[in-house]
């Protein structure tokens, strides 16, 4: 059963070539970008080389590169670990300006699929135009897998680290799916021990319903429920969305934000507001949702939709936000 479902992670993936590709099961995505960073990435750098990682994504993205550098630094490696650039205030790659800094010594970029907070896209075949054919791309998808249909054919990324509890999976579970084309094959370091096989079943029961749903029908509806949320918080004066503003409107000449909507009131404390709307059943996330680099005054209200949400629940919270 462990077995058929690393298959059926590279099914649901899209995976061009199943035969050199590995699936890795882990606790979540955090556990499987910090493998990457230190079972992985330490094996693959040498003196001089330099990375590129999100420094206002979560900081399950961060935090791993960081502490690889460190532990590099520790053996005489010295790595250079460049942010990533981004738009002023929609939190979107500037993929002009990574092609501006990044040289022959970028061997890895970590990258955002679907932003937690923003909600945005976050174009990552743009990336893989702005650093080149060679650089290996590390991708968490947690808020993607699941939400809206990821084909590791079209993304021409090395790894993509996901959640289960977020493709509605049981929590405890996840996978590192590794293309094994750039640099060394990855292998989890250290014993594996007993798998997490109720888990591993979760998943792939998961994706199965996740197939028979259509994840492109579940992504539409979800999108088309974030564009009723955001464009009825536009119509509120005192409240503000978080993210590309272009991505707001019904007539969007980018794409549309998948499932997660963020948002503040002018007068109204974050942490209250999430409060409130607690008190009227709607369950939301109200602080800085674990974004690197936020500080306390960056919290907000972040709603995320999915399959099983309606456009009456939308209705109700937006009711309550008027009222208040």
């Amino acid at each position: 059963m462990v077995e058929r479902t690393r298959d059926r992670v590279k099914a649901f993936l899209g995976d061009p070539e199943p035969s050199r590709s590995s699936v890795d099961f882990v606790s979540g995505t955090t556990e499987g970008l910090r493998g990457v960073a230190l079972d992985w990435l330490t094996g693959l750098l040498e003196d001089g080389d330099e990375i590129v990682v999100p420094f206002a994504d979560h900081q399950a993205n961060l935090s791993p590169w960081l502490e690889a550098r460190e532990a590099l630094a520790r053996r005489g490696i010295r790595v250079r670990v460049l942010e990533m650039p981004r738009q002023a205030g929609s939190g979107d790659y500037d993929t002009d300006a990574l092609a501006a800094l990044v040289g022959p010594r970028t061997r890895f970029v970590a990258l955002t699929h679907v932003h937690h907070v923003y909600g945005g896209d976050m174009n990552v075949q743009r990336v893989r135009e702005a650093v080149g054919p060679d650089a290996v791309i590390c991708l968490d998808a947690a808020q993607s897998v699941g939400h809206l249909p990821v084909s590791v054919a079209d993304l021409d990324v090395d790894f993509v680290v996901f959640s289960g509890h977020k493709t509605m999976a049981l929590p405890g579970i996840g996978a590192v799916w590794s293309r094994q084309a750039r640099g060394p094959r990855f292998a989890p370091g250290g014993w594996d021990g007993t798998p997490n096989t109720v888990g591993i079943a979760s998943l792939a029961a998961a994706l199965d319903w996740l197939d028979g749903a259509g994840v492109a029908r579940i992504d539409r509806w979800c999108a088309g429920l974030a564009a009723r949320l955001t464009e009825a918080l536009g119509a509120l004066p005192a409240f503000e969305v978080l993210g590309c503003q272009l991505s707001l409107a019904d007539d969007s000449p980018v794409r549309r934000r998948s499932s997660i909507v963020a948002f503040r009131h002018e007068r109204i404390d974050s942490g209250d507001l999430g409060f409130i709307l607690y008190s009227h059943g709607f369950m939301v996330r109200s602080d800085g949702h674990c974004q690197a680099g936020a500080e306390p005054r960056d919290g907000s209200v972040r709603v995320s939709l999915h399959v099983y949400n309606t456009l009456e629940e939308v209705d109700a919270l937006v009711a309550v936000l008027r009222e208040w």
